[in-house]
């Protein structure tokens, strides 16, 4: 693993599995959904790419779970494989949602920024415990490794690269 492995976020397979077909690779990116997931894997012909992974903000079942860390900045996860690679060459697009009388609403103008994007946050609250000391306890999680890391297991388990792309041609 080299400098820049680690800055874009690639990693590789372990050299004991074998490369599975890009139809086979398709496939078990696209079999990552989940209707109980925060985030849906999808066809990416209209943004150019293979397929794209994005979270559930503007599903109503979800809206709760987003709007507790006030988040504004949301990032999709833009895929491209690479069959003569045998790799999977990802980038991050960041989008803006702003949160009126508690609902999401897209705002205009994608932003792309390259690379890796990496952001974990808590939401606490305070209680007291059957001692009647004042605790904090975790109400709720929000990390970008909660949308990565089944995408980038699903890719390296069929043997193929998974390379984060900060500069040049996805």
């Amino acid at each position: 693993m080299g400098i820049f492995d680690w800055l874009t976020g690639t990693e590789r397979p372990d050299k004991n599995v074998p490369p599975r077909s890009p139809q086979e690779v398709h496939q078990a990116l696209v079999g990552v959904n989940s209707p109980d997931a925060s985030f849906f894997v999808r066809d990416g012909s209209p943004e150019g790419v293979d397929l794209v992974s994005e979270w559930r903000v503007m599903n109503p079942a979800w809206y709760e779970h987003f709007r507790t860390f006030s988040q504004r900045e949301f990032y999709s996860v833009l895929m491209r494989l690479n069959p003569e690679k045998r790799e999977v060459r990802s980038t991050d697009r960041t989008w803006t949602v702003d949160w009126t009388r508690g609902y999401p609403e897209l705002v205009h103008g994608l932003e792309f920024q390259r690379g890796p994007q990496k952001k974990y946050e808590a939401s606490w609250t305070m209680e007291r415990d059957e001692n009647g000391k004042l605790r904090a306890y975790r109400q709720a999680t929000f990390s970008s490794e909660d949308l990565k890391a089944p995408l980038r297991k699903a890719v390296l388990a069929h043997g193929w690269t998974w390379r984060g792309v900060a500069f040049g041609k996805l």
